[in-house]
């Protein structure tokens, strides 16, 4: 079936479900617990989304997606069925992200990406959901921004095993801290799964703030090895402190960078629908980012998937809102920013999101970018 999208488990089996407009043909790899492929299996297309039911598979089965369809760069296109590509609905990953040259090798190299991949995991059909929290408060009021890894990493009274998680941020000592200081709101800085800039393996170096996502829906296993569950975890204790929870997302570009990087989910799966290219350069790629491709947000596509995100980390977590990163790409359209572009607009309809604290970084690196004051009136 065409929905949901990403993986469902029901009953003997798993549903798939992933958006291309100009792939010719998707499939499903099935991966062992040893990393071994042991199945290919086709998607149906049904308008857009190519789908299908696998029966003897379910919760913890561990997948990801390859694709054909043209390869012409020139043209937008990336299709390279050696590409392994982590679902964009996944919600939990079997390792991190590491960057290798390999990954953004051209399709004639046919090099099989699948033993550098993180493989995505099918949840159980039931997954746990956070408990409902009263109506949160429009106004974060002291926020306290943490980068999860730096804030924990050297903590002498927190377990060594904790230190450096999202886990570590529901310790007691930690807690104690927070409320002694008469934070409000902490703003956990991305916790979604990234990747590290290409530049900066050959220095010896690693992105530590996480502001470059591949997924976004599950957390980087380096920040919480438990998951969504851990996050939950985490809110519900810091919520029964009375410190709310916003989190930091980036929703403006992708850890796939420029025509450089890696391809590892959007850029394979339908490069041209996903990403922003020049008006009459369909192999350009618009960076209105700084960091080497922007998220095409008002396709409905586009706009799905970020919403989905949303609403994923909500339900599943309890958070009580979002700082959105660049928010000013969530408000582009092919014409220039919209205050009432689809994205903007959509969170402003939705039952649950138009409930929740958001904070707007108001500008972004492309034309007429600063737009402070000009993103809706509940926002922060």
């Amino acid at each position: 079936m065409p929905e949901p999208l990403g993986a469902l488990a029901v009953g003997v089996g798993v549903n798939f479900a992933v958006v291309s407009q100009s792939a010719e043909r998707i499939e499903v790899s099935l991966f062992d617990a040893g990393d071994r492929e042991v199945a290919r299996l086709a998607l149906r297309r049904v308008g857009d989304v190519h789908c299908g039911f696998i029966t003897g598979i379910g919760p913890g089965t561990r997948y990801g997606f390859r694709a054909d369809g043209p390869y012409d760069p020139a043209r937008g296109h990336w299709f390279d069925p050696s590409k392994l590509l982590v679902d964009p609905y996944a919600t939990a990953l079997d390792r991190p992200f590491v960057h290798r040259a390999e990954l953004a090798a051209p399709r004639p190299a046919a090099i099989d990406t699948a033993a550098f991949v993180p493989k995505a995991i099918v949840a159980g059909s039931s997954a746990d959901r956070a408990a409902p929290t009263g109506e949160p408060a429009r106004n974060p009021g002291f926020t306290y921004e943490i980068a999860v890894k730096a804030f924990t990493r050297n903590h002498p009274a927190v377990p060594a095993p904790l230190r450096g998680t999202v886990a570590a941020l529901a310790h007691p000592v930690v807690i104690e801290h927070l409320v002694a200081l008469g934070v409000d709101t902490v703003e956990l800085m991305p916790v979604a799964a990234w990747i590290d800039e290409r530049h900066l393996q050959p220095l010896g170096l690693h992105n530590a703030w996480g502001y470059n996502p591949i997924v976004f829906m599950a957390p980087d296993p380096r920040l919480a090895p438990g998951g969504l569950g851990e996050v939950r975890a985490t809110v519900t204790a810091l919520h029964e402190a009375g410190i709310r929870v916003v989190l930091d997302a980036v929703y403006n570009h992708t850890g796939e960078s420029d025509a450089e990087g890696p391809t590892l989910s959007l850029r394979g799966l339908d490069n041209a629908l996903y990403y922003r290219h020049a008006e009459n350069d369909p192999g350009l790629l618009v960076d209105d980012t700084g960091c080497g491709n922007t998220l095409a947000t008002d396709r409905p596509a586009v706009a799905g998937l970020v919403l989905d995100a949303m609403r994923r980390w909500v339900a599943s977590t309890g958070i009580d809102g979002f700082r959105l990163d660049l928010a000013t790409v969530l408000g582009r359209t092919a014409d220039g920013f919209r205050s009432d572009a689809p994205l903007l607009a959509a969170v402003g309809d939705d039952p649950v999101l138009s409930r929740l604290i958001m904070i707007a970084e108001p500008w972004d690196v492309g034309p007429g970018g600063y737009q402070l004051g000009n993103f809706p009136n509940s926002w922060a």
